[in-house]
């Protein structure tokens, strides 16, 4: 199989994955075979991504799968996945788009909250912020701080 067949196929399966995730993640309530869907497909997606995507793919695949043990209550994962989307970011930072960093940060809120670790959450949810008011496109901004929006 050529190569632009099989890096198509990658990000077609990405894609597909990623969806799924965003479709079980949207749910108000999901049982537990859908949380095991749920991280076996974000997954998949973070695999394809690595497999045929840029290092912004890669990060937010990291942010993805903070997010997804974060709802699924997996406190250690959450973390780890958070802390790698933030090193990405900083790593690659020319490669980012202004959301990417302001996301990362709350994602190391989130988690953080998470592992009850309430000084480093509010830390970050306020670096969070900061780095949310940088965002410069309108409608970015405005999903991000919705976004925000979670109990700790």
């Amino acid at each position: 199989m050529k190569k632009d067949t099989l890096n198509e196929c990658g990000i077609y399966f990405a894609k597909t994955a990623n969806q799924q995730v965003w479709k079980l993640l949207q749910k108000r309530k999901r049982t537990k075979e859908e949380n095991e869907l749920m991280i076996h497909s974000v997954h998949a997606s973070s695999y394809h991504w690595l497999e045929v995507g840029t290092k912004v793919h890669n990060q937010r695949s990291h942010w993805l799968l903070s997010r997804v043990y974060t709802v699924t209550k997996d406190a250690p994962n959450a973390l780890k996945h958070a802390k790698i989307c933030m090193e990405l970011t900083q790593k690659y930072p020319k490669e980012m788009k202004d959301f990417d960093l302001a996301y990362a940060y709350e994602a190391l809120a989130r988690s953080n909250f998470l592992n009850r670790q309430s000084v480093y959450g509010n830390r970050y949810l306020e670096t969070a912020k900061k780095a949310g008011e940088k965002i410069k496109n309108p409608e970015d901004k405005t999903l991000f701080f919705k976004d925000l929006k979670f109990k700790n």
